[in-house]
């Protein structure tokens, strides 16, 4: 069986314009992976110098959008590793991370990172199950 990979718009182009070598979303029979992408701006598409509040947000609503796009879910997340630029943020994100998974939340991590070529300080990606 061979991956697929899924094209995720703007988000897809988004990447592209950054030159970055990824795919937003890769799937591999019933498990999807998706890529760790910065908080982009959804009226630029660029990188959103925001507070960690509005970052996590954005983070997680593109994460949101890939999943759904590869016929997942947030439910069915089976893990996330967050980076991000300081422990000091650790609540904050948590605050906003506990908002999307409620109840059951997937197992995780949070890696402390120096810093990205650009002014965000947060990234999430995960690992997925289909139906």
């Amino acid at each position: 069986m061979a991956r697929e990979i899924i094209r995720v718009e703007p988000l897809s182009t988004y990447l592209e314009n950054l030159k970055a070598p990824a795919c937003a979303v890769t799937r591999h029979g019933d498990t999807v992976y998706v890529s760790g992408l910065p908080p982009f701006d959804p009226e630029t598409g660029k990188p959103v110098d925001a507070p960690i509040e509005r970052q996590t947000e954005l983070v997680l609503e593109q994460m949101k959008l890939c999943l759904e796009a590869a016929g997942s879910s947030l439910d069915q997340v089976l893990k996330c590793n967050v980076y991000c630029t300081s422990v000091e943020k650790f609540a904050a994100v948590n605050a906003v991370y506990t908002r999307y998974f409620p109840v059951d939340p997937p197992a995780r991590i949070f890696v402390n990172v120096p810093a990205w070529p650009g002014h965000f300080d947060i990234e999430i990606d995960c690992v997925a199950a289909v139906g």
